[in-house]
């Protein structure tokens, strides 16, 4: 288990951070940011950001043999007084909140026909969530969808997607000053679904933006959530849950760049793991520029082991290029039942499977209960009752 560090202003925690004069994480990856697809070579499998994905499993989305040959039937409800559109990609709030990093975000960028752009106009408090549906009908298909948040709205997001396919897409944030989003992904997809996205989250002024992210389904799933901020007193909190079973492959990698002062960050990311060839990846990358004095940020992996076969790469990055920092921070640890609280269960008169399952709930309990989504957290909680059924 790699142990927390907090770092006070000036100061370093030995191994665990790099005072660098410029970014390292742009460095691993292999080619710069870029809206063209064929800026990005082809993935071999040893680049620093494919190395942990089976590439023979994307389905041809990293190499561009995959067309748009799918269907998936969309469905937004939106409160009263919020927008949705059809655009085309010249529109200008179309890639707006961030470039693609890779082959298969620029592939989605230059595929789509036309994004949807959902607009909360300013100062709207939303009493109800904003609900996007996309259930995949088979085949390949690619998206761009804008979530255009005015300067101090409040608004519930969620993108809830289902069905089977290969899936490649990009979502991105525009959040106004002063504004509060919470944004709910769930990927529940069938067990033969690809699903490859880039989530960019652009912050304002004093701006606070919570991300939750579910995986469940899918062969493969790979996840690229980001976080930027235009403005101090910005706070980003990025939660995730996921539940990886034999032979799928789960992968979160996320970025939170601190490029403007006084800002903050949460990360924190908990999965469990069940089967043969059971494998999810976590990146985090934290990069505090030498721009952000006065950030605050901490970053959190923690996996449960659940059988044999199973395996999880858990990597934190945390970069600071000042000193003039109030906290930074990150823990990693991955690891089987905790003996001591089944014995303890065990000793109180509850059988061995129940005590498991009770374990494995209150691991994943306090993330559940920050979705602020009733409906989505019962259904979250029967989920993982379903998948604890498969393992105890």
């Amino acid at each position: 288990m790699a142990e927390a560090q907090n770092i006070p202003a000036g100061a370093t925690a030995g191994g665990a951070v790099a005072v660098a004069a410029e970014s390292t994480v742009a460095t691993r990856m292999s080619a710069p940011p870029s809206f063209d697809v064929a800026d990005f070579p082809v993935p071999h499998g040893r680049e620093e950001e494919w190395r942990f994905t089976p590439l023979e499993r994307l389905k041809g989305l990293h190499d561009g043999t995959a067309k748009a040959d799918g269907a998936v039937k969309a469905q937004v409800d939106a409160p009263e007084g919020v927008t949705v559109e059809s655009v085309t990609r010249d529109d200008e709030r179309v890639g707006k909140a961030g470039t693609p990093v890779d082959r298969i975000a620029a592939q989605a960028y230059s595929s789509f026909e036309k994004a949807t752009v959902i607009t909360v106009p300013k100062e709207s408090v939303l009493t109800e969530p904003v609900r996007v549906l996309l259930h995949g009908e088979g085949g390949t298909t690619f998206g761009h969808t804008v979530f255009d948040i005015g300067a101090f709205a409040e608004a519930v997001i969620v993108v809830d997607h289902t069905g089977d396919g290969v899936r490649a897409a990009n979502v991105d944030f525009l959040i106004g000053d002063g504004a509060k989003v919470t944004f709910v992904s769930v990927q529940d997809w069938d067990d033969t679904a690809v699903h490859c996205s880039q989530h960019n989250a652009k912050l304002g002024r004093d701006a606070t933006f919570k991300s939750v992210v579910v995986t469940f389904g899918g062969d493969l799933v790979r996840l690229h959530p980001r976080v930027e901020y235009t403005g101090p007193g910005g706070d980003a909190e990025l939660l995730g849950l996921y539940f990886t079973d034999a032979g799928q492959h789960q992968e979160h990698r996320l970025l939170v760049d601190h490029n403007v002062p006084n800002c903050k960050s949460n990360v924190v990311y908990k999965g469990a793991l069940q089967g043969e060839q059971a494998h999810a990846v976590w990146i985090g990358d934290v990069l505090i520029e030498a721009a952000a004095e006065g950030t605050d940020t901490y970053e959190m992996n923690r996996n449960l082991v659940l059988t044999d076969g199973a395996r999880v790469d858990s990597v934190p990055n945390l970069e600071i290029e000042t000193g003039e920092i109030v906290g930074a921070g990150h823990a990693s640890a991955t690891g089987r039942f905790d003996d001591e609280q089944l014995f303890y269960l065990m000793a109180r008169g509850i059988p061995q499977i129940e005590a498991r399952r009770l374990v494995v709930r209150g691991f994943f309990a306090e993330l559940v209960q920050q979705i602020g989504v009733k409906d989505i957290e019962e259904r979250l909680i029967a989920k993982i009752e379903e998948e604890l059924e498969a393992s105890v």
